[in-house]
């Protein structure tokens, strides 16, 4: 038994090191790469960030903003599937709910730098009051970034729900885990409306896709919940463990 439990610290150090390497060569590629292009791109990097009139900080945040709905987007489309048996095949229960939980959270963080780095644009000239305070702001489409704002709080809401689940309660925790579908509409409106790149074909691509998509596999759960009991597995709570020796 001692000869089986060295072996699988060594199997669970070596699976540890090959996300290192992976991450040690993109560091090193991205440096590399830094180093033969920025001499050139140096000038005219520097006036987009710190110039006159900056525009870096409002293409930073547009591009923040997709990658924050998409993250969304994953999230819930896991939550959706977490239940279903087909979780059970791949990727697994327990490995679906924590991608689904830690997607959710890096959302929040990408949908919060999102708005915090408007902040250095010199255009709209926000205040930290505009980007905090919901409809604090009357300078660029008052209500659906407002409106987007309260999704943003609602998302920091059901993504924090996962810390405390076991103190509310499954009925409890599901019912501000619903609150997700909220966020999502509110963020879909808030680029459709607010979105400078909304009339884009790729933008417009990605909004019919993701919410195609979600509703599709939301008809799917209810459809699955409606035929019986033997096409749900329960979302799990914790990693499952080594058997004991």
């Amino acid at each position: 038994m001692e000869t089986i439990k060295a072996q699988t610290n060594q199997n669970d150090t070596y699976d540890g090191a090959g996300p290192l390497v992976g991450i040690g060569l993109a560091i090193s590629i991205g440096i590399l790469a830094a180093v033969a292009v920025l001499p050139s791109w140096a000038p005219n990097l520097a006036a987009t960030l710190i110039g006159s009139s900056p525009k870096a900080y409002w293409y930073l945040s547009r591009g923040l903003a997709f990658v924050a709905l998409a993250l969304l987007w994953i999230s819930m489309a896991l939550g959706l599937l977490i239940t279903d048996k087909l979780s059970r095949t791949w990727p697994g229960a327990a490995a679906a709910f924590a991608i689904h939980e830690y997607v959710s959270l890096l959302g929040v963080a990408f949908a919060g730098f999102h708005a915090l780095v408007l902040l250095g644009d010199r255009y709209i000239g926000y205040t930290p009051a505009d980007i905090l305070v919901p409809f604090a702001s009357a300078k660029y489409q008052p209500f659906w970034i407002g409106l987007g704002q309260v999704g943003l709080y609602v998302w920091v809401l059901v993504a924090g729900s996962f810390y405390v689940r076991r103190r509310i309660g499954p009925t409890t925790w599901k019912l501000i885990h619903a609150a997700s579908f909220f966020t999502f509409l509110v963020a879909l409106m808030h680029g459709l409306a607010a979105g400078t790149d909304t009339g884009s074909f790729w933008a417009q691509a990605g909004y019919w896709f993701m919410g195609g998509s979600l509703l599709f596999l939301t008809a799917y759960r209810i459809a699955a919940s409606i035929a019986g009991p033997e096409n749900r597995a329960p979302a799990p709570t914790t990693a499952p463990r080594l058997p004991e020796s």
